[in-house]
């Protein structure tokens, strides 16, 4: 019995001697760091975007109420170094805009302009987790505004009526810039504000603010560019 309890207390003593040694010998496991950004360049041919869009727009000269538009933004930049490209972009706003007083029962009739411009971009601070881009955009807009103008009786009624403009193509233009957030060396999520400028009606430039967000995907691969 003696023989017995002395094995096993020399069996726990030896195992309590052992437990520090195991401890001591452990190693936490390496966990590999995320290298998803670690091969984000800046010297791709293209770039391609696509995104939602919002646009503040005045549908006539004098109207008190703006219109609230939503639509799209496309975008393609072919990159000539890893700042500077030339960009072309489509866009296009689609919504409902308050009217000036009128006979006709007329309240919220749809409107929508469709942009589609050209210009110079330029890739400020950049690193791999994002860059901000400048563009200077210039090209044409035609806005779309009779579609539901009617009086009670279905008749049309010109857009002046309500105070809407005609419909027409004009000059635009759309100055600012995106905030690029990379989610992988290709894929890069884009935040884009502007300042647009448009002509309708002939009677001086209407500011208005879009903005929109979505996708960049970028390819192409330029060797001959100096890497970032």
């Amino acid at each position: 019995m003696r023989k017995s309890l002395f094995s096993v207390g020399a069996a726990f003593a030896l195992l309590c001697c052992m437990i520090p040694v195991a401890r001591a010998q452990y190693t936490q496991p390496t966990v590999a760091p995320n290298n998803t950004l670690a091969n984000v360049r800046y010297d791709w041919r293209w770039e391609v975007y696509g995104g939602l869009a919002y646009s503040h727009f005045n549908a006539g000269p004098n109207l008190i109420q703006g219109a609230n538009l939503g639509g799209f933004d496309l975008q393609a930049a072919r990159f000539f170094t890893p700042r500077w490209a030339l960009a072309a972009n489509g866009r296009g706003y689609y919504g409902t805009s308050g009217v000036a007083p009128n006979p006709y029962g007329i309240e919220g009739p749809f409107v929508s302009e469709h942009m589609f411009l050209v210009g110079p971009e330029y890739r400020g601070p950049s690193n791999i987790h994002g860059s901000i881009l400048f563009h200077a955009l210039v090209g044409g807009a035609y806005g779309y505004f009779d579609r539901a103008l009617q009086d009670q009786n279905n008749n049309p009624v010109p857009p002046a009526n309500v105070g809407f403009f005609n419909n027409q193509m004009t000059f635009a233009s759309a100055i600012g810039g995106s905030i690029d957030l990379n989610r992988s060396p290709r894929l890069v999520f884009r935040i884009s504000p502007d300042a647009t400028l448009t002509d309708f009606g002939g009677a001086g430039l209407h500011e208005q603010f879009t903005i929109s967000v979505g996708l960049v995907y970028r390819f192409g691969e330029h060797p001959e560019m100096l890497r970032k």
